[in-house]
C-alpha cells in the first residue's frame, strides 16, 4: 500500500515539473518577441528595404467604393465614313497604336469613281472653253464678234474652273487614292480602342463608327455611389483608386463631377475622377475600387503603414529603426486602421523610424 502511495507522489511530482517548465518555455518565448538583440543590416539588405517616419495623424475613416476605368470621353474619336463602299484592305488591329496620317484602310467606291469622271469631264471642258474664248477674242478684234458674246464665253470658262475646284477639293476631302478607292486616314495620334470594320464588309450611310481612337493619356473612372454614401461624397474629395490588375498601385485624383441622374440599370449616382495613365496600366474596362477619406475624429495617434507590420502569434509588431545596428521588436496594439495606416496606441520618439520593406527578416533575425 504505501509503495503504490509512493508512485502516484512521484507521478504527480514529474506532471507538475513539466507543466511548470512548459510555462516557463510559453514566457520566455513571449519575451523573446519583444526583445533586443544585436544585429547589423549589411549593405545589400540595406539598399532593398525601405525606411519609414511615424508620424502622429488624426484618426481618420475611409469610405469604400466600387467603380470601373472608362475612356476618356473628351478625348475619343470616333470615325464614320462620309461614303459608302466595299472594304478592300485593313491596316490595323484593335489596341494598335497609331500616327495622325496613317492609312488605316482603302474603300472602293462608286461615289469616288463618278468624282473621277466629274474631273475628267471638267478638264475636258475647260480646255474646249479656253479655246472658244480664245476664237470669241480674234473675232472680236476683226470685228466680226460683240463684247457680250466674249463675257459670256468668259463666264462659261470661270463656271466651268469652279466646278473642276469643287470635285477636285472633293477628291482631297475623301482620301481618293485612284479610281473608285480611297483611303481612311487615322484622324489623330493614339490606340483604336473600338474596331467595327474588315476587309469586304460594305460600309452604309447608316454604319456604326467604323472604328475609336484615344490616346489614353488620361482615363475616366467612373464611381459608384449608392444611396446610404451619398451624403459622404463631394465634389472635391481626393481619393485614391486602386484596380485588380495592379491592387498594389495606389493612384490619386479628385472628384471632379458628381452626375446628378441615377443610373437606371445599376441604381447608383456616378462620379467621375479624371486620372492620368502615363504607363497605360489603367486599361479601360478594369474594376477599380475607390477609396474616399469620410472623416477625421479629434482623436490623434501615431499611424504605422500597414506594409511595416509583421504577424507574429496572433500579435502585430514592427522593427524600430535607429541605426544599422540599432534595432529593435516592438509589439503594437491598434486602435483603428484603414487602407493605408493602422493607428496604435504606442508612441514613438522623434529619433525611432520603422523598417518598411523586408522588415519580417530582420524581425526573424532578431528572435532567432
Amino acid at each position: 500500500m504505501n509503495k503504490q502511495i509512493n508512485y502516484f507522489v512521484i507521478l504527480a511530482s514529474l506532471a507538475l515539473s513539466s507543466c511548470t517548465n512548459t510555462t516557463s518555455q510559453s514566457n520566455a518565448e513571449d519575451q523573446s518577441v519583444d526583445s533586443t538583440r544585436t544585429y547589423c543590416i549589411d549593405e545589400q539588405l540595406r539598399s532593398s528595404m525601405a525606411i519609414l517616419e511615424v508620424l502622429e495623424r488624426p484618426v481618420t475613416e475611409q469610405l469604400a467604393l466600387s467603380g470601373k476605368v472608362e475612356y476618356n470621353e473628351n478625348d475619343l474619336v470616333a470615325f464614320q465614313s462620309l461614303l459608302v463602299g466595299t472594304v478592300e484592305q485593313v491596316q490595323f488591329e484593335l489596341g494598335d497604336f497609331v500616327r495622325k496620317g496613317q492609312v488605316l484602310a482603302t474603300v472602293k467606291s462608286n461615289e469616288i469613281q463618278d468624282l473621277v469622271q466629274q474631273r475628267r469631264f471638267q478638264q475636258s471642258q475647260i480646255q474646249t472653253l479656253e479655246h472658244q474664248l480664245q476664237t470669241k477674242r480674234e473675232l472680236l478684234e476683226d470685228g466680226l464678234a460683240s463684247k457680250p458674246e466674249v463675257l459670256e464665253a468668259e463666264n462659261e470658262l470661270a463656271s466651268a474652273r469652279i466646278e473642276l475646284d469643287r470635285v477636285v477639293q472633293s477628291l482631297q476631302l475623301f482620301k481618293a487614292a485612284g479610281p473608285g478607292t480611297f483611303q481612311i486616314l487615322a484622324p489623330k495620334d493614339g490606340y483604336i480602342i473600338q474596331k467595327a470594320i474588315s476587309a469586304g464588309q460594305s460600309i452604309k450611310e447608316d454604319s456604326e463608327p467604323l472604328f475609336s481612337i484615344s490616346n489614353l493619356k488620361q482615363v475616366w473612372v467612373m464611381v459608384n455611389i449608392y444611396a446610404r454614401n451619398l451624403r459622404f461624397v463631394n465634389n472635391g474629395d481626393q481619393v485614391k483608386v486602386r484596380t485588380v490588375a495592379y491592387p498594389d498601385q495606389l493612384y490619386t485624383g479628385t472628384i471632379d463631377k458628381i452626375y446628378n441622374v441615377f443610373d437606371n440599370e445599376e441604381h447608383v449616382l456616378k462620379a467621375r475622377v479624371v486620372l492620368d495613365n502615363q504607363n497605360l496600366n489603367l486599361m479601360p474596362g478594369l474594376s477599380a475600387d475607390i477609396i474616399i477619406d469620410r472623416k477625421s475624429s479629434a482623436e490623434k495617434a501615431f499611424a504605422v503603414p500597414n506594409a511595416a507590420k509583421v504577424f507574429s502569434n496572433n500579435k502585430e509588431y514592427v522593427v524600430i529603426y535607429k541605426d544599422d545596428c540599432a534595432l529593435e521588436v516592438r509589439q503594437i496594439n491598434q486602435i483603428a486602421s484603414n487602407e493605408e495606416y493602422t493607428y496604435v496606441k504606442e508612441r514613438f520618439a522623434a529619433d525611432e523610424k520603422i523598417i518598411g520593406s523586408n522588415a519580417l527578416l530582420i524581425f526573424e533575425q532578431l528572435n532567432q
